[in-house]
């Protein structure tokens, strides 16, 4: 079979792997649909992110959907042929924190396409692919596409749990890419009262407006367009720092009343904090990282028709323009979401 490895930064591959056979308890799945996620670009742009690096060649890919293939011993529940959504979230259940009900901090999480440890921890960007049967979500009703984003979705339901109770709340989300336009998605559905999205591209804030925003402000065309919602001592609830960048997270926290709560998502790198304004004000500041049991939830959402993904998937391509998609994946200023087809 196929595979998308990255060996070094901009040297990805379509590699053959061997067909594995799926063990007691697992399926084989004959891979449809994966997205590219901003972790897969860190990889293949700059051969990693912060102290995570490369160091042996990995095959990509989390964002995963495809069709059940074959069953191992003991498997109920699903058929062959059925399209399931791959949740990547696979922590030991035995640990210290899986047994406290944090597994998304398992200390053997096996997480698709991680670099974090060593050996790595192989993608999910292969043409077949052996998950355990609890992993898949069966996604009736979606496409192969709007299933492989239960993924990112996943990642702002857990963001929005962390942000705590959401009805009636004023919301600021800062940088607008998949995770900030899923999280204005996942706040509204939460009952957020008012969104205002920020960004420094006007496509992107094209995509926030198509998905709820109330408001944008492009911060490229106006450096302080926050600064109005910072009278009074702030205005907004909650933010969704999405962009990783500094500068948005300052500007964030200034515009949050007194009491609000920073919910962090954007991983670019160490940030210095503005320490005495979140004293101050008597912020909350609360990081969010991946998901497990919001997996199942975010399928559902979309199978009701309460979130809908398929606004934000600009651009399939198959299994042999494989890089070629990381390109386009690569250039914000023409894609949100691309996806690769392998079947």
């Amino acid at each position: 079979m196929k595979s998308i490895v990255i060996h070094a930064a901009k040297d990805l591959r379509i590699e053959e792997s061997a067909v594995e056979a799926p063990g007691p308890g697992e399926v084989e799945i004959r891979l449809a649909a994966g997205g590219i996620c901003g972790s897969d670009l860190h990889y293949y742009n700059h051969g990693g992110f912060g102290t995570v690096r490369l160091k042996e060649p990995m095959i990509l890919g989390h964002e995963v959907a495809g069709h059940v293939a074959a069953l191992g011993e003991g498997v109920s529940g699903l058929a062959i042929g059925d399209l399931v959504a791959v949740s990547p979230s696979r922590p030991c259940g035995a640990c210290d924190y899986c047994l406290k009900g944090l597994p998304n901090h398992c200390f053997n999480m096996r997480f698709y396409g991680s670099a974090m440890p060593f050996p790595h921890i192989q993608g999910a960007f292969r043409e077949r692919l052996v998950a355990k049967a609890s992993q898949c979500v069966k996604a009736d009703g979606l496409s192969a596409g709007e299933a492989a984003m239960a993924e990112p979705l996943s990642v702002t339901l857990h963001a929005t749990r962390r942000a705590g109770e959401m009805l009636g709340k004023r919301v600021l989300v800062t940088g607008c890419g998949p995770i900030g336009t899923l999280s204005i998605l996942a706040a509204r559905r939460a009952g957020a009262a008012e969104i205002v999205a920020a960004d420094l591209s006007e496509r992107a804030l094209g995509f926030a407006r198509a998905v709820g925003a109330d408001r944008t402000v492009n911060l490229s065309e106006d450096r302080d367009g926050l600064v109005p919602f910072s009278e009074n001592k702030g205005y907004f609830d909650v933010l969704y720092e999405c962009s990783g960048a500094q500068p948005a997270l300052v500007a964030g926290i200034q515009a949050l009343r007194p009491r609000g709560v920073i919910v962090q998502l954007g991983l670019g790198g160490e940030m210095s904090l503005p320490m005495m304004a979140i004293t101050a004000k008597e912020l909350d500041l609360r990081g969010s990282f991946r998901f497990h049991e919001e997996f199942a939830v975010a399928v559902k959402l979309m199978q009701g028709g309460l979130i809908d993904v398929k606004p934000l998937i600009t651009h399939t391509l198959a299994l042999a323009d494989a890089l070629k998609a990381f390109e386009i994946a690569s250039d914000k200023g023409q894609s949100m979401k691309t996806q690769i087809a392998f079947a």
